[in-house]
């Protein structure tokens, strides 16, 4: 029989659990809202490609690269404080943004709201973490992550209804009035803690860290504009060399680091690395990517988009419990080496799909990328504290964390220039353009999906020539994910499943969870 005052107090927290999961519902579902809404932002307020851009990575910059410290902040002044702080700043920022009639002030805003978004996801979690124990913080995680489902999956869907009904402004004002809702319930729910051993913040590992992905961020993004060899790319991928190098030296030299360098020795800890930055490549990039497609080259509306991305999303919701039951049978890290190949041949059928302009032929490899994608994503958390010794778990998590999300802004950053140099090329070939500055503005705004103002560019050519480039292009592009996610299998699987690491770290990943 169960425990009543076991059961009561779970109950009790359950307002907690569903104000941390709505705050996770709106992260991803801000992100993939706003590549669905760049476009309309674009016919609305016009901008640069470059400046379209920014709506999405200007997110997704800032929220990787403050979330260790945003960790160790709400470690040190309190979970539930970070946590309120960084849901009301995401609210306050949501509407602004909602209001804004200006392409600067939207980027700025958005980088804003991503900084609010990292001390929302930290102060959660640790808070999560706090709250709940044994198998109730297994189950109140195994939550978390299907909240991050939710928003993946339903993401594009409800900003393209949105979109289509009252206008791109009501895709953040949304974001704003879920917010709102998980702050009412977290005021008078959610119960203060802090770590009382905290060593405080390590700025200098902090600003170096945060500079260091800046820096190479935007070098990535000046790649479609200036050229691999141009002296401010290359100026920008040095400096991130030299920062790098320098945070190295830092962190080998504080007492408490932001990054513990030594837990890189276990192969399996890289391995589980992997993980988040495999699914950028295979999953996530997808997820701005193919709304371009939809809307800017196919001409489909945003609603049409949201309902076509779902066959890519849809089953995250699913997939990931499933992968937890296969674990009964088949070892985790065999599972996730699986998902990645079943997703690499999901990206190499989609490639044709793309190849012959036939949207709707996309659907059935969209639907086997999510499939495939969904096995490691429901177990990667949970890997990310296996994998090191115990004491060691808290940092561990927060590295991972911030790979995932700062490893997503540097797919986004290095897909976004790859497609540029395919479309580039293309435009080559055919000398559509009269001088190198007209070919570059055109590569901007074709690879970014804007066929209309590509045209405007290139007013010798027409828009079969230019949607074959672009389908052309994407299909090269989607065989290089399809590569990159297959030699991430090879890595996954030589270090998660081969018996190669000290024996104080877990073995569950070699064997199934009997």
């Amino acid at each position: 029989m169960s425990n009543p005052t076991v059961t009561a107090a779970q109950a009790n927290k359950t307002p907690v659990l569903v104000a941390i999961c709505l705050a996770a519902i709106i992260l991803p579902l801000s992100f993939v809202s706003g590549s669905i809404a760049t476009p309309v932002i674009s016919r609305e307020l016009g901008g640069s490609a470059q400046a379209l851009s920014w709506i999405t990575n200007a997110f997704m910059l800032s929220f990787g690269c403050f979330l260790m410290a945003a960790g160790a902040l709400a470690d040190e002044i309190g979970r539930k404080k970070v946590f309120i702080i960084g849901v009301s700043l995401f609210a306050l920022f949501s509407g602004l943004i909602g209001f804004s009639s200006s392409l600067i002030w939207i980027d700025l805003m958005r980088a804003a709201q991503g900084v609010a978004a990292a001390a929302a996801l930290a102060g959660g979690s640790a808070s999560l973490a706090q709250e709940f124990e044994g198998r109730a913080q297994m189950r109140a995680f195994s939550m978390l992550g299907t909240s991050f489902g939710v928003g993946l999956a339903f993401g594009p869907f409800l900003a393209g209804l949105l979109i289509a009904h009252f206008g791109w402004r009501a895709v953040f004002l949304s974001s704003m009035v879920i917010a709102l809702l998980s702050l009412s319930v977290a005021v008078t729910r959610l119960n203060e803690s802090k770590n009382p051993n905290a060593a405080g913040i390590d700025w200098p590992g902090t600003v170096l860290f945060t500079a260091m992905l800046a820096l190479l961020t935007w070098g990535l993004m000046e790649i479609p504009s200036k050229g691999t060899t141009s002296v401010e790319v290359l100026g920008l991928l040095g400096a991130t060399v030299v920062l790098l190098i320098l945070f190295v030296a830092v962190e080998r030299k504080v007492r408490h680091p932001m990054l513990d360098l030594s837990l890189f020795r276990y192969a399996r800890f890289i391995g589980v690395q992997a993980l988040p930055l495999s699914t950028a490549f295979a999953f996530v990039v997808l997820l701005v990517l193919l709304p371009m497609q939809f809307i800017g080259i196919t001409g489909m509306n945003e609603e049409q988009a949201g309902l076509m991305m779902m066959a890519l999303s849809l089953p995250m919701l699913i997939i990931p419990m499933f992968a937890a039951l296969l674990t009964h049978w088949i070892s985790a890290g065999l599972v996730c080496t699986l998902g990645l190949v079943i997703s690499a041949i999901g990206l190499g059928w989609l490639s044709q799909a793309i190849a012959s302009q036939d949207m709707f032929a996309a659907l059935a490899p969209m639907a086997l990328i999510g499939i495939g994608i969904g096995l490691p994503w429901g177990l990667m958390d949970g890997l990310s504290i296996s994998v090191v010794p115990k004491e060691r778990a808290g940092m561990a998590t927060g590295i991972f964390s911030t790979t995932r999300v700062a490893g997503e802004g540097i797919a986004l950053a290095i897909v976004g220039a790859m497609l540029a140099g395919f479309v580039g090329q293309g435009i080559q070939q055919l000398s559509l353009a009269k001088d190198s500055h007209t070919a570059s503005l055109a590569v901007q705004r074709l690879a970014t999906g804007d066929l209309h103002q590509a045209l405007l560019e290139l007013p010798s050519t027409n828009a079969l020539q230019l949607t074959a480039i672009y389908a052309s292009a994407f299909q090269h592009l989607l065989l290089w994910l399809a590569a990159i996610t297959l030699i991430s299998a090879a890595i996954v699987f030589a270090a998660l499943c081969l018996k190669t690491v000290p024996t104080e770290v877990s073995e569950t990943l070699c064997e199934p969870d009997q």
